[in-house]
């Protein structure tokens, strides 16, 4: 009975990653596990920043999806999987962001000791308006959600490795002033602009306009690749009329085409407004990370709030 239970377990396993593996858009990640660190695998790149900040030498940290992807339609592959089922903790956003999570953690053997942590479990969300049972996952574009994201991130580190719990807490604390400050400096700057309305390709950041006192009016909703009907484009060149705004923002994972083509129309510009959902090859070799994007928002909607 016990061997005839694992033989089934393992055969769900399989035919789950071979499902997975056949849907992914993109090459599987080539990080591996590491003996003698945590190994902490993460399902996009603002929690895997977070990771390393936090566990710093004690922790090898592997983000899923690869730079330059974005990572709303991602799904894991084979090797992907196995990472995540051999590693010590899995870090997901949660609050419906990645849609392939709930068949991965209900494959998982009953008797698995991998720590899972839903990042966004206890931050400030944000329900949507078309589902009040649903939330808005952009979470991690808050600073003070993040601090609470990246303290369950600690809180998990500590219980798989307590004897550096002294490290997790002190890298814990200093990134956490960081992106207090960084919430400072949004207030202040944001504080002080003359319009508070702005028009993006994304409706990525309801929380940023929720802290900072903004608007957004969206082309498309919460996934990216949404596509906007006639009416979407029409309210939106009357919403960028009424406010006598001078940009549309756009993302860099996802084609700014629509963008382009409306802006023209509406006789404005484009400007870069970054979701922080990952960060593209060329940002992650010039050593860019959360903090430094978050910062090019900030200085990107000033400049169009003036």
């Amino acid at each position: 009975m016990i061997r005839s239970k694992w033989i089934m377990s393992i055969t769900v396993m399989v035919i789950f990653s071979v499902i997975l593996a056949g849907c992914g858009t993109a090459a599987s990640s080539k990080a591996k596990l590491v003996e003698g660190k945590v190994n902490v695998v993460t399902s996009f790149y603002p929690l895997y920043e977070f990771t390393k900040a936090i566990g710093g030498e004690y922790v090898n940290a592997i983000n899923l999806v690869p730079a330059g992807v974005e990572p709303h339609d991602w799904s894991p592959k084979s090797r992907d999987i196995k990472n995540m089922t051999q590693a010590q903790i899995f870090v997901y956003q949660g609050a419906g962001f990645e849609g392939w999570v709930k068949d991965f953690l209900g494959s998982l053997s009953p008797d698995s000791t991998l720590k899972v942590v839903e990042a966004s479990n206890g931050a400030n969300l944000i329900r949507t308006s078309e589902n009040k049972e649903e939330f808005d996952p952009h979470a991690w574009l808050s600073p003070l959600n993040a601090v609470k994201m990246a303290n369950n991130i600690k809180t998990a580190l500590i219980s798989a490795d307590p004897a550096h719990k002294d490290a997790f807490e002190q890298n814990y604390a200093s990134y956490a002033a960081k992106l207090t400050d960084l919430d400072a400096r949004y207030k202040k700057e944001l504080g002080q602009t003359s319009k508070k309305e702005i028009a993006v390709s994304h409706q990525a950041f309801a929380y940023l306009c929720r802290d900072y006192g903004l608007t957004q009016l969206s082309i498309m909703g919460l996934s990216p690749d949404a596509e906007p009907t006639a009416q979407d484009l029409k309210n939106m060149n009357e919403y960028i009329k009424v406010h006598n705004l001078k940009y549309i923002f756009f993302e860099e994972l996802v084609s700014d085409k629509l963008a382009k083509t409306l802006a023209k129309d509406a006789k404005v510009e484009t400007m870069v407004l970054n979701p922080l959902e990952g960060l593209t090859k060329e940002q992650a070799d010039a050593g860019e990370d959360y903090i430094s994007i978050m910062d090019k928002n900030l200085k990107n909607l000033v400049t169009a709030l003036q």
